[in-house]
């Protein structure tokens, strides 16, 4: 059992620790640490910091994020399974070949990110905020987008089948080239003003 409040962790070296449920951070602040290779099962971290962190291969299951920040942070081949990120905000931070698998990420802000070539499946994303995110050639394939900022997003090559874009405004994205199902065709086409005959 681990329960730590206000922490400051700077520069620890973390690789592979194994975190599991009974962990639990809340307002603690963590500066260029290693996180590589980390197994997280069920730990929870709520309103934290996490600053210049590598989370590298680090796999996280059933585990909790949420209204955390994650600025300049490193999310190369990392994994997340059935995991809440409610509220949490990624700035000026990599994510080649982020994985995510369910779980419930409302609210998440994405402004900007980079998320060429990652997977997102099966994931609730409500309200989350894409403005300017990069998704070209992404799969994003069942998810919850209800409510979500699309706006200057580049969408060329994704996969979004199955997932709900009914606040997607093709008008305001880059949208050519991304893939969709007949149904989310029918809803994009009635956002636009067609009528289906």
């Amino acid at each position: 059992m681990m329960n730590a409040h206000d922490l400051v962790v700077r520069g620890e070296d973390w690789y592979a620790r194994e975190l599991g449920a009974g962990t639990a951070y809340t307002g603690c602040t963590f500066y260029d640490t290693d996180w590589t290779e980390v197994v997280n099962e069920g730990a929870v971290f709520d309103t934290c910091t996490f600053s210049g962190v590598r989370f590298n291969a680090s796999r996280h299951t059933g585990a909790a994020f949420t209204n955390c920040t994650f600025t300049s942070c490193g999310f190369f081949d990392t994994g997340f399974v059935q995991c809440k990120l409610v509220g949490s905000r990624f700035e000026r931070s990599t994510f080649g070949l982020l994985e995510v698998t369910g779980g419930d990420w409302s609210f998440a802000g994405f402004r900007g990110a980079d998320l060429r070539g990652s997977g997102f499946d099966g994931v609730r994303l409500r309200e989350a905020d894409l403005t300017g995110t990069r998704l070209e050639g992404a799969r994003v394939v069942r998810c919850d987008l209800s409510g979500a900022l699309f706006h200057g997003a580049r969408l060329k090559g994704a996969d979004l089948r199955g997932s709900d874009l009914s606040s997607l405004d093709p008008g305001t994205a880059e949208v050519r080239g991304a893939v969709i199902d007949l149904e989310q065709a029918a809803v994009v086409a009635t956002a636009l003003g067609f009528e289906l005959g």
